[in-house]
């Protein structure tokens, strides 16, 4: 306890994407915070702050030191808070890429065939291959390009999770997903989705289950630009065990 009696105040690192930085102004902020504070408070005080956070504030999502968190949860000195829009996949750190046992964020382009071969086997009946494509247009306007942003360390981590949950739940062999960030032309793949299995039906369910999810789940974000301005793109709805938990 310091001199009054009281207890010292906390700090935590707080980290924002998408349209919420944009909001706030800046991507990280380190706050004080009082002892006991719930993530529920920190999300109320940025909505007290920006009329615009508050908008927005009924669809986010929180993580604390990157794992999804309720809104009950007990802050701690020095946690890590990201407050997450709606995801959808932008610029963060210049690392080149990061790998999983199954797979990757990257920021060159994407090699889809190499993926395909890298995941193929002789034992397998299929082989199904879902690719992401940047098109030329959105909203009824032309797009320019799009530039992909995450939270990097975290999307890595819930993308290691939905494969390690595909090979559970729809017993095929192999898994293999790769996600693109930064500014992608037209035409450039965004991400791709490679599925090895010995059955063709396993395959093209846990295929179509992964980018579904992945879409939904991994905080990865998407700004679309056009010859009249840029927009983040409207993000899928968090799945209710993650938005608005208790």
């Amino acid at each position: 306890m310091g001199i009054s009696g009281k207890l010292m105040d906390m700090r935590i690192r707080v980290l924002l994407f998408g349209q919420l930085k944009d909001i706030v102004g800046q991507r990280e902020e380190t706050l004080e915070i009082e002892p006991g504070a719930k993530l529920e408070s920190l999300v109320a005080r940025y909505a007290d702050r920006f009329p615009k956070f508050q908008a927005l504030s009924g669809s986010i999502a929180c993580s604390i030191n990157q794992e999804y968190a309720s809104a009950s949860a007990i802050l701690r000195d020095g946690d890590e808070v990201a407050l997450l829009p709606p995801v959808s996949g932008g610029k963060e750190s210049p690392a080149s890429e990061q790998r999983s046992s199954h797979c990757a964020i990257v920021r060159q382009p994407i090699d889809v065939r190499e993926i395909k071969e890298d995941i193929e086997d002789p034992s397998d009946g299929a082989a199904v291959l879902f690719e992401g494509v940047v098109r030329d247009n959105s909203r009824g306007r032309r797009t320019l390009y799009l530039d992909y942003e995450a939270y990097e360390s975290m999307a890595l981590n819930e993308l290691e999770k939905l494969a390690q949950a595909a090979l559970e739940r729809f017993q095929v062999r192999d898994v293999a997903v790769v996600h693109r960030l930064g500014r992608l032309q037209i035409g450039e793949t965004s991400v791709a989705i490679a599925v090895a299995s010995p059955h063709r039906a396993a395959a093209f369910e846990a295929c179509r289950w992964l980018i579904d999810t992945l879409k939904k789940t991994v905080p990865i974000w998407k700004k679309e630009y056009f010859e009249d301005g840029a927009v983040w793109a409207d993000g899928e709805p968090f799945p209710g065990e993650i938005h608005g938990k208790k």
